[in-house]
Parts: C-alpha cells; sequence; structure tokens
C-alpha cells in the first residue's frame, strides 16, 4: 500500500511510502530511499526531510 506524503513535491522529487509487512518506508523518484520504519509517521516525516534537503541544494 502507497500512501503520498503530505509535502509539496519538488520539480525533480516526489516521494512516497510504501509498506513491507510491518514496516513502512520513503523512496523518492530520485532513488533515494529512507530506513525502514514501524511508524509510518516516521517514514513521512523521512520524506518532508528528504525533499527539504534536495530543495536547498
Amino acid at each position: 500500500m502507497s500512501d503520498r506524503a503530505s509535502v509539496e513535491p519538488s520539480a525533480a522529487h516526489s516521494t512516497s511510502t510504501s509498506e513491507q509487512g510491518s514496516f513502512c518506508s520513503a523512496r523518492c523518484t530520485c532513488g533515494w530511499r529512507g530506513p525502514a520504519r514501524r511508524a509510518r509517521s516516521l517514514a513521512r516525516d523521512d520524506a518532508a526531510g528528504h525533499e527539504a534537503a534536495a530543495g536547498a541544494a
């Protein structure tokens, strides 16, 4: 099951979350992948942090 991160995507970075068993991780269209988390909210925070860092670059 995928769920959109609650962040506006930048031009080259669009994130989503995906679940595998009891773990959830954030992914980006640029190839970045966050760590596996048990809480979806933490995976969404990882996605937001990635998009913020990518926007600052």
